[in-house]
């Protein structure tokens, strides 16, 4: 479980992220969804520290992210907007690289490779290098070389993007799978369509600040619409609708 709280991180005179607070539940898909320069981002790289904030918290299962930072990270599996992969090496190797420096030993971490490489759909490129690679295939292999040590928290940010519809179908099935068994998702998209298939509870930010929470159901109803996509427009009141 992740605690935010009071989060705060300004840039000069512009309040990138202004007093947010919510929690990572375990057993749930949260979604974290926000226009182009709502907050999004930054809030999510203070999340995984690498953009330490101006005030407020971050609770790692209990652990403060900032006071106690590699306890936190190993507890964190995260699929941040830039892939960064070792283009020399191939997507086993990317993969294996990550488990060695989590000290998972050898026959464990070639076990945990072949389960992801099947529950992502990747053996038909699993021993290739990664320079070429599509962006789908790239995605696939930053997510399982983040959740390669099995991390209660799982952050992802616009992992779908790249994916064919097969693979996000896999990709999906692989989250709800990490849903019941009791991890804490927070998913950062700007697809619809995974909102309402997959998020119990969805964070709302706009210019910096919590517009809204609730599940997907709640939100429609709060604003008065029969579809997600329009109920994210009206909270935000804004007719843009633009996804960062």
């Amino acid at each position: 479980m992740i605690l935010v709280q009071n989060l705060r991180k300004h840039f000069g005179a512009v309040k990138a992220v202004d007093g947010v607070s919510f929690e990572i539940a375990n057993g749930k898909i949260t979604g974290l969804l926000g226009p182009n320069g709502s907050g999004k981002t930054t809030t999510l790289r203070m999340l995984y520290t690498l953009l330490q904030p101006d005030a407020g918290k971050v609770l790692v299962d209990g652990v403060d992210a900032w006071q106690q930072p590699l306890q936190a990270k190993a507890a964190m599996g995260v699929v941040p907007d830039a892939r960064g992969l070792y283009p020399r090496l191939t997507a086993r190797e990317n993969i294996a690289y990550f488990g060695q420096l989590q000290g998972i030993p050898g026959k464990a971490l070639a076990k945990r490779i072949d389960d992801l490489a099947q529950e992502l759909e990747m053996q038909d490129f699993l021993h290739r290098p990664c320079k070429g690679f599509s962006q789908g295939q790239r995605a696939k292999v930053a997510i399982a070389r983040a959740f390669v040590g099995d991390p209660q928290n799982l952050l992802l940010d616009e992992p779908g993007n790249g994916l064919d519809v097969m693979s996000n179908r896999a990709l999906r099935r692989y989250l709800l799978r990490q849903k019941d068994r009791g991890k804490a998702v927070l998913l950062s998209t700007h697809i619809m369509q995974e909102v309402t298939a997959l998020c119990d509870e969805v964070v709302v930010i706009a210019s910096g600040v919590i517009k809204a929470i609730g599940s997907p159901e709640a939100l429609m109803a709060q604003a008065g619409k029969d579809n997600i996509e329009d109920a994210f427009v009206a909270l935000i009141g804004t007719d843009e609708g633009i996804m960062a």
